[in-house]
């Protein structure tokens, strides 16, 4: 399979989704967990535990920690409902939880939009070298800086 665009989920199907694969995990959707989803969820680029804490707190009306939502997010992270920008120490959400591909990101260097895409080609061509070199356990990130079409 070459590169492509994977369909995405918005609203209530996303978090019908979202909800579907944590629990599928192994994994309470709690009242905490759905209101960090839906702060990423709502925001256009990738963010910070920081600026999703500030979010949270602000729906919830009351401070929340920082720590508790880095919690989440690698919870989010590990059942593919939300992936890691390394470079901006950033999360997105993922809109398509039930597919599992390595991601590639395209990030803005202008406006800081993300955009993924999927190329198992490219990325099995990383696992694989990876492997001849003695690597297990591989997850492959691979993060393209430019300019988006917007800003180009």
């Amino acid at each position: 399979m070459g590169a492509h665009l994977d369909h995405h989920l918005a609203g209530d199907r996303l978090v019908d989704a979202a909800r579907n694969a944590l629990v599928h995990a192994g994994e309470q959707w709690t009242d905490m967990r759905a209101d960090v989803f839906a702060a990423l969820a709502a925001l256009q680029k990738p963010a910070s535990a920081y600026d999703i804490a500030r979010n949270v707190s602000a729906l919830r009306d009351k401070p929340v920690a920082p720590n508790s939502v880095y919690r989440i997010l690698d919870l989010f992270v590990r059942t593919n409902l939300a992936r890691r920008v390394e470079s901006a120490n950033a999360y997105v959400v993922n809109s398509h939880p039930g597919c599992r591909h390595d991601c590639i990101f395209l990030i803005c260097d202008s406006c800081g939009q993300a955009m993924h895409l999927d190329d198992d080609v490219l990325t099995g061509a990383l696992r694989q070298a990876a492997a001849a070199a003695g690597f297990a356990e591989v997850r492959p990130v691979v993060e393209i800086r430019g300019l988006c079409r917007e800003c180009a």
